[in-house]
């Protein structure tokens, strides 16, 4: 199953379908407009876990169970100002937990026991960092570049700003994309990107293929998420389960 934010251009929607079953996210009065229907704000994803906001709205709850999907809820309900809004943004794959730890919702925490702890002082870092396939990463954010270069990880630095966020200068890289299988999915085009070929050359090294959705610049939409609903695997390799 996919999550993305119901706001998305049409014809990335329309593309996105292809690669599955889509929940496409709306939230009204719970935090501000810019980021109402973003993915990242509400649902953390990885080590085989989804946690969820424990207020995003009912009729989305039901999506999730009428799916079948394994989900834990979070503690910290999503609020209007920051850091309310970042309690769930987080990245997590199968060896770190990558986040201000000083704003991750407890439960997020306690489902990441057995991982690497990285602290970093962005709290939007999922919208800042992606995380690739082999513990390769790229993100918009200075900070969580230097931290992980520190851990000894392979990460490519991308500017923010020709990425759109309505209402603000710019969005963020992460928040343009989200990982599916060995693609990457892009809401937007690298054609519209000044570090387009940086990432090409980036995803080739990965031999990861690239998606854009649709034919423009790249929009921050609050990431697309993944999850398998068969094997309980979230942002991950959907076949990562089989082989253990």
């Amino acid at each position: 199953m996919i999550i993305a934010n119901k706001r998305l251009p049409e014809q990335a929607k329309d593309k996105l379908k292809g690669f599955g079953d889509v929940l496409f996210l709306e939230t009204e009065g719970i935090t501000y407009n810019a980021i109402s229907g973003h993915p990242d704000i509400f649902f953390c994803t990885g080590n085989n876990k989804l946690i969820v906001a424990p207020n995003l709205p009912e009729k989305f709850k039901v999506e999730l169970m009428n799916r079948s999907l394994d989900f834990v809820f979070g503690k910290k309900p999503v609020g209007v100002k920051y850091p309310e809004t970042a309690f769930y943004n987080a990245v997590v794959t199968d060896n770190y937990l990558i986040h201000n730890l000083k704003y991750t919702d407890t439960a997020i925490l306690e489902s990441s026991e057995n991982l690497k702890m990285i602290n970093v002082k962005q709290a939007y870092t999922r919208c800042n960092l992606l995380s690739l396939p082999g513990d390769r990463f790229i993100t918009s954010d200075r900070g969580i570049e230097k931290a992980l270069i520190n851990e000894g990880l392979e990460i490519l630095y991308v500017s923010p700003r020709d990425v759109l966020l309505p209402g603000f200068e710019h969005g963020f890289f992460g928040g343009a994309c989200g990982v599916f299988e060995n693609k990457l999915l892009l809401i937007g085009s690298l054609e519209h990107f000044n570090d387009g070929e940086k990432i090409r050359q980036f995803l080739a090294k990965a031999k990861m293929e690239i998606i854009e959705l649709y034919d423009g610049p790249l929009v921050d939409g609050g990431s697309i998420l993944t999850c398998w609903v068969d094997e309980g695997q979230c942002d991950g390799d959907p076949t990562a389960s089989k082989k253990n």
